[in-house]
């Protein structure tokens, strides 16, 4: 055709190809540049605005290839358009622009480029044409062009209005009697590939009537399966909408999939898949699958999913199963779909079908769909408890006017608060389906609500709160301000000689993790042999054991290896005493060896072992029984025993050094070159002033003993494959093969008329000791136990953290334990994390250390049901459990299991001590004051450290009065040990010799509370206080009858703030469950305003941005700190914290909270490895040392700042925002949303559509740094 050739010449001689926009003083122009009322010709530069999908250098390229015939065609196509001329040359055209758009994919590109108007002229065409042909061309273009594009160009069509226009064709072709099935078969594809991108497409397909349209089609063509193929497509997409899949359900589109779907046949295969992807997405609807359930259809599912199961033996139609699967996924939704699943022995066939299939791994996808709607519809079931509330109580002595505590003490007595009717909330099925079109909306760009928008809460405003005369209560606990030190003996610089007491002192050694040198070059290094001789005899004490210091292991050639391991640098751990009153008398036959300090450099190795000590073990001369008779009254007043210690005596190794042939095992172990602040007799005694709810009586052995960090690294634990999917099928089993469990009480709080079962082949269970958690034990099957915790006091929830000593093992066997009422949505334990288990065996042998133990560990949604009542006011929650498999290395053992590390408060008031017993009096300045009493009676200690001044004259007084302070808190939530192991660090840096913590304490005074609730450690609470709430919310207004460490500690603060001493920093140390590496959160207003998504420039917003120093410090010094975890964003959820508070009300710019990973690290010197306490004790001395270089970079001399330190906008840019608030009751923590990417195996029992790979495991075991495809279109905070 000559017109279509002389156009597409005249274009190529165009400077450029592309499309152009509406000229500023001419018509429309048309896509080549030319008016469509004229001949194509040259535009004028300055008229035409050129939009190409090629770059400038291939413009003249592209415009002399068959590019520009396209432009020509749609030239001419819109020519014809505007003058409605004859079809025929329409047909023609948009049959040659079909070739071309099936022949090249440059031409597909060129139409749906940006600014390209070739849609549009298509669209238009085929809304006017009247032609049959030129409709099906058209249709067939737009259809190649979706569909070799991918999901862009489906957009790019919704854009350009064609949902609409199709929609409108579809309802005028059905007119036609009959309707074309070319034509019909044309639209419906095409409607198919862009309705899921229009957001709008239920309501539209609705308005336009064209449901039933498609829905009589296929009624009235089941045979014609090219026509049938497309329809069902979009039946799918139109059932998306909720409302429009129940109008259909309603015209009996349930009933119709079922007469297309059937048992196993080779033929219509593709035809079978689209209509059971059809099915399940009608099932979504609560009354199409109730209308499912009523016809049977359930058993209709299962019926024929066998069936494919069994004939299906090269899974060549593996897809077909699955959609099987997921419309029992989505009938199952209701009760009355998992009631029938039941009833038709869903669980046993699903269950079998899932095992037959385990052995091919391409058949993963099954198996996993299979185990999350056997998981969903396993019967829930209660807590086996008589209440959800703690098995302790104590009498409050104000109630809360509102909140949890004040509901918890409004229940009436007769309301059953372990399970109600609402936990089946999603029943009600007489309940009307809303019309819920804003649903599309759901996935615009999220929008964090709980970051603080009002500019005027973000700024910092000072708030006495209370008055100068109230605060005077609190100068008492600051005499540095006013002591003029006349007193005292300060002429003296050279520190005393460290005895104490006829035991060998020294200086205190500070944790490094391996990092540092441990000392000083010409320091003695002394090994204290400490021998005890045993009488034969039987007498008192004889029956306790015993545990003597162990001297320090000198290196042989065999343990370099480890030595390197652990620094190279022979830094020695803290030693364990165990000493009765009748054993120390022994300490008067000490003897002390001297390890020659001039040894030549690299002689350390080859060094005899002729400093190596003893150990000395008593161990009990009776046989044990099964309560802990060989503790025994350790002191006058209130009896306090020490748990049970192995019935069979030591072990003995098999060690050719080993000298000792009787129960009496020698060994060796490296021990501190500094005081130990470890005492076991001082702890025993600590423990006599200790008050509990419970009133303990024991005395669990690593608190005794004490715990010194092993002498190798321990790895985060690989996940092996299928390991959770193995763990939910053992759980499935006890539905179908009830017969198999025991369901044996063996341990219970609740009933204290429980009976010890005398089978030695069952584990005792104890948990009746400081800081102990364990409410029940239920023996599932022989080897198999299901341990329930106590809530916290006061309350009726927060469980996770676990305290609990088990006994009565045998070696080689393989015990599961499962914690069956953990309430947060995910853990690491799904990455990693391992529980502890300390071995009283072991440190008879001279490993007193808590390991990382457990395989086969994980961390997923249960089917015990949590009810209203628990869960906060939420309905139909779940409970999680932490399972994990062990075994145990010596029979008859007494091993320990905790959450973390413990730490005591008992632990803490002995290493307060002998910190200030070992203490130089003329170096440091130390004070241990009584902030005040907890609810129980327990005193919550005050720590003031810093330097002595110089001498007693007027300069040295004013330089010690003024130097700056720095407030530190910890452990405000008990469950957070690790916050305690930090203090543990920074409280022995500060105290140390160390010539930088001499200078550190010369440059601050420090005031530390070490422990904010010591109530909740001592009784074994998670989250709260006795008062039944969490401490870090009630910094806004603490009740001193309900918070009074909050209350006195806020105050120190306040009188801080009104005397014009405003601490430099204020740091709150805390752990947190779900991230990796220690980081900080701090306050901003300019990130937090930048967060918002409003333009924080534009805000008149200056601010110092000194509060990034110190993280960006520990950044650079300390190996487990991580800088892109840190926030600095305020949340509205947050404001009741002390971080919030502290530099909202106090005025502390730098005020933070500092938390430490439970689990490991996932980069820097550790990476790969899980914490332990000796990175946790090196964090608390590394923070001692970022403050000291805090104070030298804002120190007026030295403010050159780098610039490094403060790259705040980059900084900004990189972490891209990672805080999203709580999003539940009982997850109103001091944590973002865990960034890892969560297993969705924890949380399969939610209403999330999860498409899994066809060869991919369900439960990822190293996801670190992923983010799950609903988190990754959010913003977070890092």
């Amino acid at each position: 055709m000559r017109e279509g050739s002389s156009a597409g010449a005249a274009v190529s001689a165009s400077p450029a190809t592309g499309v152009c926009m509406k000229t500023p003083g001419g018509g429309r122009r048309g896509v080549c540049g030319a008016s469509v009322d004229q001949p194509p010709a040259l535009p004028a530069p300055s008229q035409v605005v050129w939009f190409s999908p090629f770059p400038a250098k291939h413009l003249l390229l592209s415009c002399l290839t068959n590019n520009s015939r396209i432009v020509g065609l749609l030239a001419q196509l819109e020519k014809i358009n505007a003058e409605s001329t004859e079809s025929d040359t329409a047909r023609y055209v948009t049959s040659k622009i079909l070739h071309l758009v099936q022949s090249q994919e440059k031409t597909r590109r060129e139409m749906t480029a940006k600014g390209s108007t070739g849609v549009e002229v298509l669209l238009s065409t085929l809304e006017n044409t009247k032609d049959l042909q030129t409709t099906i061309n058209i249709l067939s273009i737009l259809v190649e062009l979706v569909s070799a594009g991918g999901g862009r160009r489906a957009s790019f069509l919704v854009a350009k209005g064609g949902s609409q226009i199709l929609l409108q064709l579809l309802m005028n072709a059905s007119k036609e009697s009959p309707p074309n099935e070319e034509l019909m078969v044309q639209i419906h594809s095409i409607l198919a590939k862009i309705g899921p991108k229009d957001k709008k497409f239920g309501i539209k397909s609705r308005i336009n009537g064209t449901l039933n349209i498609t829905l009589n089609l296929v009624k009235q063509n089941l045979q014609n399966h090219r026509l049938v193929l497309p329809c069902l497509q979009l039946l799918r997409v139109y059932s998306a909408n909720s409302v429009n899949s129940v109008f259909l359900g309603k015209n009996g589109v349930v009933e119709l999939m079922f007469k297309i779907i059937g048992p196993f046949s080779k033929k219509n295969s593709g035809l079978m898949k689209v209509a059971l992807d059809t099915l399940a997405a009608l099932l979504k609807s609560k009354t199409n699958a109730r209308r499912a359930v009523d016809r049977g259809y359930v058993q209709v599912l299962l019926t024929i999913y066998v069936d494919w199961h069994r004939h299906d033996n090269r899974h060549r139609n593996m897809l077909i199963r699955k959609g099987i699967l997921q419309s029992l996924k989505s009938v199952t939704n209701i009760k009355l779909g998992r009631k029938a699943f039941i009833d038709a022995n869903g669980m046993k066939i699903l269950y079998n079908t899932s095992q037959e299939c385990l052995a091919v791994r391409t058949l993963d996808p099954l198996v996993n769909t299979s185990s999350l709607i056997m998981r969903k519809c396993f019967p829930k079931n209660r807590l086996p408890l008589p209440t959800i509330k703690s098995s302790f109580h104590f009498q409050l002595p104000v109630i809360p006017v509102a909140g949890p505590v004040a509901q918890l003490y409004s229940l009436p007595p007769e309301v059953d608060d372990v399970v109600d009717e609402s936990d089946d909330n999603d029943d009600n099925d007489l309940e009307a389906e809303n019309e819920t079109e804003n649903e599309d909306d759901l996935d615009q760009n999220f929008k964090n609500d709980d970051i603080e928008t009002d500019i005027n809460k973000l700024k910092p405003q000072q708030e006495p709160g209370r008055t100068i005369e109230e605060l005077k209560m609190y100068e008492h606990l600051f005499p540095e301000l006013v002591d003029d030190f006349q007193d005292y003996d300060l002429i003296s610089k050279e520190p005393k000689p460290l005895v104490f007491e006829g035991k060998v002192r020294g200086p205190i050694v500070v944790p490094t993790a391996g990092e540092e040198a441990a000392g000083k070059s010409g320091s003695l290094r002394k090994g204290v042999v400490m021998k005890a001789n045993v009488s034969p005899k039987g007498d008192e004490g004889d029956k306790k054991p015993a545990f003597m210091d162990l001297a320090k292991e000198d290196v042989n050639d065999n343990d370099r290896t480890l030595q390197q391991q652990l620094g190279d640098q022979n830094r020695t751990i803290s030693s364990v005493h165990g000493f009765n009153n009748d054993i120390v008398k022994a300490l008067d036959r000490i003897t002390l060896q001297n390890i020659p300090s001039q040894t030549a450099p690299g002689c350390t190795a080859g060094m005899k072992k002729d400093y190596n000590l003893p150990l000395t073990v008593v161990t009990c001369p009776k046989a044990c029984p099964h309560v802990a008779a060989c503790g025994n009254v350790l002191f006058e007043g209130r009896t306090v025993q020490l748990g049970k210690l192995c019935c069979t005596g030591v072990e003995t190794e098999d060690d050719d050094d080993t000298e000792s042939t009787s129960s009496v095992e020698q060994a060796s172990v490296e021990v501190s070159d500094g005081p130990t602040l470890h005492d076991s007799d001082l702890y025993i005694e600590i423990v006599k002033n200790t008050k509990s709810v419970p009133e303990y009586s024991e005395v669990a052995y690593p608190d005794y003993f004490g715990h010194i960090p092993p002498p190798f690294k321990e790895p985060i634990l690989e996940r092996p494959y299928g390991v959770q999917r193995t763990k939910i099928a053992q759980d499935i089993e006890r539905l179908i093969h009830q017969s198999d469990i025991i369901d044996r009480v063996v341990y219970d709080l609740d009933n204290p008329n429980y009976t010890i079962p005398e089978d030695g082949d069952i584990l005792k269970f104890n948990s009746k000791f400081e800081s102990g958690n364990l409410r029940k034990v239920i023996q599932i099957r022989k080897n198999e136990y299901d341990l329930i915790l106590n809530s916290d006091i006061n309350s009726n929830h927060y469980h996770q953290w676990f305290y609990f000593e088990v006994s009565g093992m045998r070696p080689g066997v393989a015990y599961r334990f499962n914690i069956i009422n953990c309430e947060k949505s995910n853990s690491q334990f799904n990455y990693g994390m391992q529980p502890l288990m300390y071995s009283v065996q072991e440190a008879l042998n001279a490993r007193p250390w808590w390991t990382r133990v457990g395989t086969d560990i994980c961390y997923y949604k249960n089917h015990f049901s949590r009810s209203s009542v628990a869960a906060g006011g939420q309905k139909g929650k779940s409970y999680y459990t932490i399972t994990f498999t062990v075994n145990f290395p010596h029979k008859d053992d007494v091993c320990y299991f905790a959450y973390h590390y413990p730490y005591t408060y008992s632990t803490l008031q002995m290493h307060l001590q002998k910190l200030e017993s070992a203490h130089n009096p003329q170096q440091i300045y130390f004070r241990k004051d009584v902030l005040c009493e907890t609810l129980s009676g327990n005193s919550c200690p005050l720590v003031t450290i810093t330097a002595m001044p110089e001498s007693n004259y007027y300069e040295h007084i004013c330089q010690f009065r003024n130097r700056p302070y720095v407030f530190l808190s910890a452990r405000v939530h008990p469950g957070e040990t690790n916050a305690s192991w930090v203090m543990k660090g920074t409280l022995e840096y500060l105290m140390s010799n160390n010539p930088t913590a001499q200078s550190l304490r010369e440059c601050y005074i420090f005031k530390i509370v070490p422990m904010l609730n010591p109530d909740g450690v001592i009784n074994g609470n998670h989250r709260c206080s006795l008062s039944g709430e969490d401490l870090n919310r009630q910094w806004q207004s603490p009740n001193p009858d309900l918070h009074p460490t909050i209350y006195h500690t806020k105050g120190l603060l306040q009188y801080l703030a009104a005397v014009k001493r405003l601490p430099l920093v204020y740091c709150d140390y805390h752990g947190h469950s779900r991230k990796k590496n220690v980081f900080m959160y701090g306050c901003s207003i300019k990130e937090t305003v930048w967060h918002t998504n409003a333009n924080a420039t534009s805000c008149d917003i200056v601010e110092d941005v000194g509060y990034r120093t110190l993280p960006k410090i520990l950044s650079h010094i300390a190996p487990a700190f991580c800088m892109s975890s840190c926030s600095f964003v305020v949340e509205k959820s947050k404001e009741s914290t002390a971080r919030v508070v502290v530099w909202r009300e106090i005025g502390v710019q730098r005020s933070y909270t500092m938390e430490s990973t439970l689990c490991g690290c996932d980069q820097g010197k550790y990476k790969g490895l899980q914490i332990g306490t000796r990175e946790l004790e090196e964090m608390g001395a590394k923070f001692c040392v970022g403050l000291l270089r805090l104070k030298r970079l804002t120190s007026p001399l030295e403010y050159n700042m780098p610039s490094s330190l403060l790259d705040f906008e980059n900084d900004l840019i990189e972490s891209s925002c990672k805080v999203t608030s709580p999003t539940t009751y009982v997850l109103d923590e001091d944590e973002p949303r865990f960034l890892e990417e969560v297993d969705y195996s924890a949380e399969s029992n939610d209403e999330l559509d999860i498409e899994l790979a066809e060869n991919a495991d369900y439960e990822p075991s190293t996801q670190e740094e992923v983010l799950s495809d609903s988190e990754s279109s959010r913003t977070y905070l890092s």
